[in-house]
């Protein structure tokens, strides 16, 4: 069980920046199935993926139980945010989105983004190891 807020944490589903990475998915994956986007198999298929891969590797080490295990898939997943920002940008640029939903997407990565850095800061700081830290703020 991971101590995060002042309360135990015991599934990754439970984590915030889990969450906002499942929703930020979920989202990039309605704009996907609209429009030119449709019929760009390519990019369509990477930032799936991509976007896929910051939840499931969030929860991947999570599940390791460590904190060194957990800190590695947390820099994959804010890798795999950051490979979401610039596919975003290849959208916005091939028009398959909008301004408005490029700018809304990207600062979703972006706030993922800071959560993942601040809950590794959180981790590597702890003097805990195993699977327990203590951390009572790990918001942006």
């Amino acid at each position: 069980d991971f101590v995060l807020r002042m309360a135990t944490i015991k599934t990754f589903e439970e984590l915030d920046v889990w969450q906002k990475a499942r929703a930020l998915s979920k989202e990039i994956y309605a704009k996907t199935r609209t429009g030119s986007f449709t019929k760009d198999f390519e990019l369509k298929d990477q930032i799936t993926r991509s976007s896929g891969s910051i939840a499931d590797n969030i929860a991947e080490g999570f599940e390791r139980n460590g904190n060194r295990e957990f800190v590695y898939f947390l820099s994959i997943a804010k890798g795999s945010a950051g490979e979401v920002r610039s596919q975003l940008y290849r959208a916005f640029d091939r028009k398959h989105i909008e301004e408005k939903d490029f700018y809304s997407l990207k600062d979703k990565a972006l706030v993922i983004i800071k959560m993942i850095s601040a809950l590794r800061n959180r981790i590597n700081s702890s003097p805990m190891k195993g699977s327990r830290f203590q951390d009572h703020q790990i918001e942006p």
